[in-house]
C-alpha cells in the first residue's frame, strides 16, 4: 500500500458499513483500490449459516433447515444466528430436550414481526376492528398474482402494532415491475379499504399503511419514470452531507419547476387512490370470505399461509385448540435449556430468558 515501507507477503484488509463516507482518496489506486461487496447471503448462503448454528443444538425429526433458509430472504447471519438462539430458548421454556420445526418458526415470527405483546388489553370491538383490517391486507394480496404470497397473518400485537401480515417472495428478488409495485400498493390501503367498507369509517390503523403506499408511489414516478404522464425521467437529484452520507444526510434538491411539483403531487395521490379503489373492489367481490377470515382471525389470533388458503377455498378448517399458557420454567428445565444451548459457536450468553 502506497505510504507505507515495503512489506512483501502482506496484504493490507478493511471492512466498514458505511463505504459512501469515506474519503475518496483513501480508494484510489495504490492504496484500497480493490472493493469486495459482501451482500446478504442468498437462500443457500443462509442454509448454509443455519446449518453452522444448529450443528450443536439438538433437532427433532420434523426440523427442514433448506425451508427455514427460504423463508427468511433479506435476513442476515447475525439475524439468523439470533433466530437459532430464540428457537432454543423457546424449546427450553416448553420444557423440551431437542428444537422442533415449530420452535424455529415461532422464532422466525419474533425475528421477523417483533415479540408477542399478549398482556396488552384490547377491547373486543378494537380486536374486530384490526382483524378485518388485517384480512383486508390478505385478501387483497391473495387476489393479485403480482403480489408476494401471504406468510402469516396476526391479530396479537407484536412491537407496536396491533396486528400484523407478513409477505415472503417465492424466489430472490432483485428488481420489480411497475404490476408488483403497484400490487404492494394495493394490498397495503387493503387495510383502510376493509375497514371502511366494514365499518364505515377511518382509524389511526392505517397509517403506516398510507406511509408505506405513498412512499412507494413517489419512488415509481420520480425515481423509477413509471409515470405515463411524467415520462421515464428522474426527478429530484439526491445530495448528500460529507461526513453524515447516504443514509443520515440524504436530501432530495428539486430541480423541477413548481409546475412540474404540482404534476407529481397529483400522480401520487392518483397511484395511491388507484390502489385503494383496487383493493375495495376486490374485497367487495370477496365480501363473505372477508367476514369468515376475520371471526375465525379473532378466535384463532394467528392464520398460516396454509390456513389462508384453506378459508379461501372455501374449505372448513379443523378446530382450534387454545394452547394453556405454561408455567414459569422450573429449575428443571433450565438445565434442559443448558443442555440444549450447550457448546453453541453461535448462542450469545447476553439473551435473557423471559417468562
Amino acid at each position: 500500500m502506497d505510504g507505507f515501507e515495503q512489506n512483501n507477503g502482506v496484504i493490507v484488509i478493511a471492512s466498514t458499513n458505511r463505504p459512501d463516507i469515506l474519503d475518496p482518496a483513501l480508494l484510489r489506486p495504490g492504496r484500497f483500490d480493490r472493493q469486495v461487496v459482501v451482500d446478504r447471503p442468498d437462500v443457500k448462503g443462509r442454509e448454509g449459516i443455519l446449518k453452522v448454528h444448529t450443528r450443536k443444538i439438538p433437532l427433532s425429526k420434523d426440523v427442514k433447515i433448506e425451508t427455514i433458509a427460504k423463508g427468511t430472504p433479506g435476513f442476515s447471519g447475525a439475524d439468523l444466528a439470533n433466530l437459532v438462539n430464540e428457537a432454543a430458548l423457546l424449546a427450553a421454556r416448553n420444557g423440551k430436550d431437542v428444537v422442533s420445526m415449530r420452535e424455529l418458526e415461532d422464532a422466525k415470527d419474533k425475528v421477523m414481526m417483533g415479540t408477542e405483546r399478549k398482556s396488552m388489553i384490547i377491547s373486543d370491538k378494537e380486536k374486530l376492528t384490526t382483524s378485518y383490517h388485517e384480512c383486508g391486507h390478505v385478501i387483497v394480496a391473495r387476489m393479485i398474482p403480482e403480489a408476494d404470497p401471504v406468510h402469516k397473518v396476526t391479530i396479537i400485537p407484536r412491537g407496536r402494532a396491533l396486528g400484523v401480515t407478513t409477505y415472503l417472495p417465492m424466489d430472490e428478488k432483485h428488481s420489480y415491475s411497475k404490476e408488483h409495485i403497484e400490487a404492494v400498493i394495493a394490498y397495503a390501503m387493503g387495510g383502510r379499504a376493509a375497514e371502511k367498507i366494514i365499518f364505515n369509517e377511518l382509524t389511526t390503523g392505517a397509517s403506516n399503511d398510507i406511509e408505506r403506499a405513498t412512499g412507494m408511489a413517489r419512488r415509481m414516478i420520480c425515481e423509477f419514470g413509471m409515470s405515463d404522464r411524467l415520462g421515464p425521467v428522474a426527478y429530484g437529484q439526491k445530495q448528500e452531507e460529507v461526513f453524515l452520507g447516504r443514509e443520515m444526510g440524504a436530501h432530495h434538491n428539486r430541480d423541477y419547476s413548481e409546475s412540474t411539483q404540482i404534476i407529481i403531487d397529483e400522480e401520487v395521490k392518483r397511484t395511491v387512490q388507484a390502489g385503494l379503489s383496487r383493493a375495495e373492489k376486490l374485497l367487495r367481490e370477496n365480501i363473505e370470505v372477508l367476514h369468515k377470515m376475520s371471526h375465525i382471525l379473532v378466535e384463532r389470533e394467528i392464520l398460516d399461509a396454509e390456513e389462508i388458503d384453506m378459508i379461501m377455498r372455501g374449505e372448513e378448517l379443523p378446530p382450534f385448540i387454545k394452547e394453556p399458557i405454561l408455567p414459569v420454567v422450573e429449575q428443571g428445565k433450565e438445565a434442559k435449556k443448558e443442555k440444549i444451548m450447550k457448546d453453541d459457536p453461535g448462542f450469545s450468553g447476553n439473551v435473557a430468558l423471559a417468562n
